[in-house]
């Protein structure tokens, strides 16, 4: 099982990191054990004093695929998701001011939050979903699908030119704007389309 993460998938969040546009989505990995295991706290890494939360749309491949076309993409998942992407992002900063790969900042123990999957039969379009976070209680960070700057499909073919899909690989689709800090005894919760997903809480 692989993490691929697409960055910069809605023009907000790239505006509110000052980031510049691309031309062609952002890949980055992060390993399997950066999942946080079920029912288990996020404990702030020891290394970091600006970890951010980043709530995203997940899918889960199905089945094997290389170089799949966009129009065929649809029959590599069943499942739709709603994850966190935490970010180490002081650390991310300085590797980026160098030149130097994310891993550190993005994919460290517990880095990733898988929720709970739903079939996409229950959804009348990926292209329309509506998804939260919510921070103590209060939304922090809401989005729609339809604001991506490349769909679902697009990166799975996008995504497959480079790297082989396997069943059970998950794809993080990228947040929208609004992302920011978590502190200890912060408790977030995600839904997709009204459904809770997720809940965490920060120690």
């Amino acid at each position: 099982m692989k993490i691929i993460c697409i960055g910069r998938n809605y023009t907000e969040h790239i505006e509110e990191l000052n980031n510049e546009k691309p031309t062609e989505p952002v890949i980055f990995i992060k390993p399997d054990s950066a999942v946080l295991p079920k029912e288990q706290d996020f404990y702030i890494p020891e290394f970091s004093k600006d970890v951010h939360y980043e709530v995203e749309v997940l899918v889960k491949i199905k089945r094997v695929g290389k170089h799949i076309k966009e129009e065929f993409a649809g029959t590599y998942y069943d499942d739709i998701g709603l994850g966190i992407d935490f970010t180490a992002r002081d650390l991310q900063s300085k590797l980026k001011e160098k030149g130097l790969p994310w891993e550190k900042a993005k994919g460290f123990d517990g880095a990733a939050v898988i929720g709970q999957w739903m079939p996409k039969t229950h959804f009348k379009d990926l292209n329309n979903l509506n998804f939260k976070l919510m921070k103590n209680g209060e939304v922090v960070q809401k989005g729609n699908t339809s604001l991506m700057l490349w769909k679902i499909d697009e990166i799975i073919a996008y995504v497959s030119t480079y790297f082989m899909l396997k069943k059970g690989d998950v794809i993080f689709t990228g947040t929208p704007a609004g992302v920011g800090k978590v502190s200890a005894n912060d408790y977030l919760t995600g839904s997709l389309e009204g459904t809770e997903l997720f809940n965490v809480k920060i120690k």
